[in-house]
C-alpha cells in the first residue's frame, strides 16, 4: 500500500489532510508528541470524520497509525524514507522543530532511493512549504541537498476547512465543516489525492483565501468577543457585526480584485459564500477558539496586517480593517497568553508600541494612527 508521513495528528491533519490520504488509498502514519493521541491511533487503527450538518454524515478513515517524534525518531525516519507524500499541519511556528528530523531522514532515503517524495506543508501560512524547506535544507550538507535534486519536491499549498474544537477530547473522531478546499501548486505530474487541486500559480488562491476565509473569520470573532456572543454563528446573528464583516471584506476584495485581476462580481459571491459557511451553527464554533493567538494574527503577513498595509499601498480603503485591527488588541482573553500579553504591552507601552513590535507598523503611519482612532472608538 502506499504510504504518505503527516506531522500532526490533531483535528485538521486527521480531519482533513490524513483523511483525504486515506480515501485515496494510502496508509497514513501520523507523526506528533500527544501521546494519548498516537495511542490511540495505534490501537483503534480508525475512526470517523462527521459532517457538521442536520444529518451528521459519517466516513470512516482506516489505514491510519501513529509515530511519537520525540522517542521514536528512527521509526519516524523509516517512515519518511518508504513515503511517496510528507505533509504538515501543525502550525507555522512549529515548523523550525520538526525540521532537522524530516531532514534525517531525506538524508537517508535519497542514499537509498530514486523515489520521488513530496512535501506539502498544509499550513495558514503563506509559502509555508518554502519556509518548511529552508529550515530543512539548513540541516542538510551540500552533497545531500544535491541528492535531493530530482528526487524531493516542495509544493506550496493553500488549505481551507473549519474544524471546532470537538467536544470529546477523548475520542480520535472529528467533526468538521462539508466544504473544505486544497490547492496545491506545481508544474510536476504528482500522484493524484481525492480532494487535491493542482494549480500553476497558487498565489491568487492562497491570499483570496487568506484574505476572505481567515480574514472573515477573525473579524467575526473579535467582534464577537467584544460583543458579549460565545460563537461565530451567534455573532454573525447580529446584524450590524455581519455587516461590519462584509464591509471588512470588501476592502480585502478590493485588494484581490485589482492585484489579480479578480472578478468583481465573483468575488463578491465567494465572500458571501463564506459568510454563510460560518453562520453554521452546527459547528457551535467559540469565539475564543478562532481569536485565538491574537499577537500571530496581527503579524505583518498575516490576515488582518498584509491586506491593510497593500490596501494603502494601492491607494484603497483600510477604514474597516483598521477597524478589525483595533477590535483584536481588545481581545483581552484572560485565558490566551498571547491575548494576556498584548495586555500587558498595551498598558506598559501603548498602541503604538504593540502596533510596531507585533505588526512592524511604523507609529507615524497612516494605518496606526486610523488603528488608534478605531481602538479608542471600540473600547
Amino acid at each position: 500500500m502506499k504510504q504518505t508521513v503527516h506531522f500532526g495528528a490533531g483535528n485538521i491533519g486527521r480531519g482533513f489532510i490524513g483523511a483525504l490520504f486515506s480515501q485515496s488509498g494510502y496508509h497514513v502514519t501520523f507523526v506528533d508528541i500527544a501521546d494519548q493521541i498516537i495511542n490511540k491511533l495505534n490501537e483503534e487503527r480508525s475512526y470517523q470524520v462527521k459532517l457538521a450538518t442536520e444529518q451528521k454524515e459519517t466516513t470512516t478513515i482506516e489505514n491510519v497509525s501513529g509515530l511519537n517524534n520525540m522517542n521514536q525518531e528512527g521509526e519516524v525516519i523509516e517512515s519518511i524514507k518508504n513515503a511517496t507524500y510528507l505533509t504538515t499541519a501543525i502550525g507555522p511556528n512549529i515548523l523550525p522543530r520538526i525540521a532537522p528530523l524530516i531532514a534525517r531522514g531525506l538524508a537517508e532515503r535519497v542514499y537509498e532511493t530514486d523515489e520521488k517524495l513530496y512535501v506539502i506543508a498544509c499550513e495558514n501560512q503563506i509559502s509555508a512549504t518554502d519556509i518548511l524547506r529552508e529550515h530543512i535544507l539548513s540541516n542538510l550538507d551540500e552533497d545531500t541537498k544535491e541528492r535531493l535534486e530530482g528526487r524531493v519536491y516542495f509544493f506550496n499549498s493553500a488549505v481551507d476547512r473549519i474544524v471546532p474544537i470537538q467536544e470529546d477530547q477523548e475520542s480520535l473522531d472529528v467533526l468538521v465543516e462539508p466544504y473544505f478546499e486544497w490547492v496545491v501548486e506545481t508544474k510536476e505530474d504528482i500522484p493524484p489525492i481525492e480532494g487535491m487541486t493542482v494549480v500553476d500559480e497558487l498565489a491568487p488562491f492562497i491570499e483570496r483565501k487568506l484574505f476572505t476565509v481567515n480574514t472573515g473569520h477573525a473579524v467575526i470573532a473579535y467582534f464577537g468577543y467584544l460583543a458579549g456572543k460565545p460563537t461565530i454563528d451567534q455573532t454573525l446573528a447580529d446584524e450590524q457585526i455581519a455587516d461590519q464583516v462584509r464591509e471588512t471584506l470588501k476592502e480585502t476584495g478590493a485588494y484581490l480584485v485589482k492585484q489579480y485581476g479578480l472578478d468583481e462580481e465573483n468575488h463578491l459571491a465567494y465572500i458571501n459564500k463564506n459568510i454563510d459557511r460560518f453562520k453554521n451553527a452546527y459547528l457551535n464554533d467559540a469565539v475564543t477558539r478562532v481569536g485565538r493567538a491574537p499577537m500571530r494574527k496581527l503579524g505583518p503577513e498575516d490576515r488582518l496586517v498584509r491586506p491593510a498595509t497593500e490596501a494603502q499601498k494601492a491607494g484603497l480603503s483600510f477604514t474597516n480593517l483598521s477597524k478589525a485591527i483595533a477590535a483584536a488588541l481588545l481581545f483581552d482573553n484572560p485565558e490566551d497568553e498571547e491575548a494576556v500579553q498584548i495586555q500587558s504591552m498595551i498598558q506598559e507601552h501603548g498602541v503604538p508600541y504593540v502596533l510596531k513590535e507585533v505588526s512592524k507598523l511604523d507609529e507615524n503611519s497612516e494605518i496606526t494612527q486610523t488603528v488608534i482612532e478605531q481602538y479608542e472608538l471600540l473600547k
